[in-house]
């Protein structure tokens, strides 16, 4: 470690202070983050501290850390710095991701997290520029996993915008002969029928969560959380995961990769995300596996339809999409052949989706490993930048 590394304490370094209430009714239409424990929870006209700024999770979930470049709102289920006291932001951003802040919870029903708890704890410190020389290192893995997200999105809406294309504004196809349909004119040779026609639909459990031979193996296991907060096209890791025995022990399946879940029940019914590697999952998902082997056009379907899907679903407190839903569903049914050319198409897009997703979990797994090493100042940046010059 260099000698100019110091101990101090958290409050010596930053300021934190608890953040502004603002109820829904309050906001107005605008493009200030109001960032709550879990993220940005929406947008509000005037803002309550310049950026840029850092904000961590203080009541419900605890730890979560977010750096906002421009000015925000921070809501009361956050604390926000206050003051840097001329220390790097982004440096003091990745400080507080390295640190596990949800033992120090003082509520009694909701977990909460108090900023006097938090100040007084002792640190190593670096200088300035050691500071920003680290911001920039896990900045560029960052910067370069958005990239890959931004790409990603554009390529996702560049499949769904030639699946209506073809399969809603019957674009290759009208030259064709047209005939009357439940859904209206269609291509002569396609008809209408039930998603379950040319998709088998796939169930799963959860072992016993009281065993815990059952937890912890080498089974990716996802669940309706899993799918909900995936945010991409591909879902790779799990949350939790189980053993050979668990899955034996169960009424869980293993689903093959590209296969598309569905979230079935809950406040997020109708999620949808596909499986980039085998893994189970639980009982509130359903998962859908092109009879065809058209993966990739069957999810551009499911994210056409679930809209209509979640409509039709029904529960007492949160819809629910059940079988039925699904048997009953009318959708368009093409002929395989052209489901088979249309997926050949889209193919390359997903591949280079996933590629890229791939990519982007290396990333994280390399700055989730420099980070503590690095704000430890057990591996020096020098080092650092070594190896982020090879990852990037």
């Amino acid at each position: 470690m260099a000698a100019e590394w110091r101990r101090t304490t958290i409050g010596s370094e930053v300021t934190l202070q608890r953040g502004f209430d603002i109820t829904k009714k309050e906001q107005r239409p605008g493009k200030v983050p109001v960032v709550s424990s879990s993220g940005i929870s929406s947008y509000h006209d005037t803002y309550a501290v310049p950026g840029p700024g850092v904000v961590l999770g203080r009541k419900g979930t605890l730890g979560t850390v977010f750096y906002l470049e421009g000015n925000y709102w921070p809501h009361d289920t956050t604390l926000w710095v206050k003051d840097f006291h001329g220390n790097d932001p982004k440096f003091a951003y990745y400080f507080f991701k390295s640190l596990k802040l949800s033992h120090l919870d003082v509520g009694s029903a909701n977990p909460t997290l108090n900023r006097n708890h938090v100040h007084p704890i002792e640190v190593l410190w670096p200088p300035l520029p050691i500071q920003r020389r680290i911001a920039e290192i896990l900045g560029a893995l960052d910067d370069k996993i958005e990239v890959n997200r931004r790409i990603n999105r554009v390529l996702e809406a560049m499949a769904q915008a030639l699946y209506k294309h073809w399969f809603v504004d019957f674009g290759p196809f009208q030259d064709g002969e047209f005939v009357e349909s439940a859904v209206g004119l269609i291509p002569k040779g396609w008809r209408v029928g039930s998603v379950l026609e040319q998709a088998e639909l796939l169930s799963g459990g959860t072992p016993k969560t009281s065993n815990p031979d059952y937890w912890g193996g080498r089974i990716l296991w996802a669940s309706a959380k899993d799918v909900s907060q995936c945010g991409e096209s591909f879902l790779l890791l799990t949350e939790r995961s189980i053993t050979p025995l668990g899955f034996s022990n169960s009424s869980t399946k293993m689903i093959d990769a590209f296969s598309t879940v569905v979230v079935a029940r809950g406040a997020t019914t109708g999620r949808l995300v596909l499986f980039g590697t085998d893994m189970a999952m639980n009982q509130t998902c359903y998962a859908l596996r092109s009879r065809a082997g058209c993966h990739f056009t069957l999810y551009c379907q499911m994210r056409h339809i679930i809209e209509g899907l979640v409509r039709a679903a029904h529960g007492s407190v949160f819809n629910t999409i059940t079988t039925d839903t699904f048997k009953t569903s009318r959708v368009l049914l093409p002929p395989e052949p052209i489901l088979s050319r249309f997926e050949a198409q889209i193919n390359p897009i997903f591949q280079m989706i996933l590629t890229r997703q791939n990519e982007s979990r290396t990333l994280a797994a390399t700055r989730d490993y420099l980070l503590p090493k690095l704000l430890s100042g057990e591996i020096s940046v020098e080092v650092a930048e070594g190896v982020v010059a090879q990852a990037v």
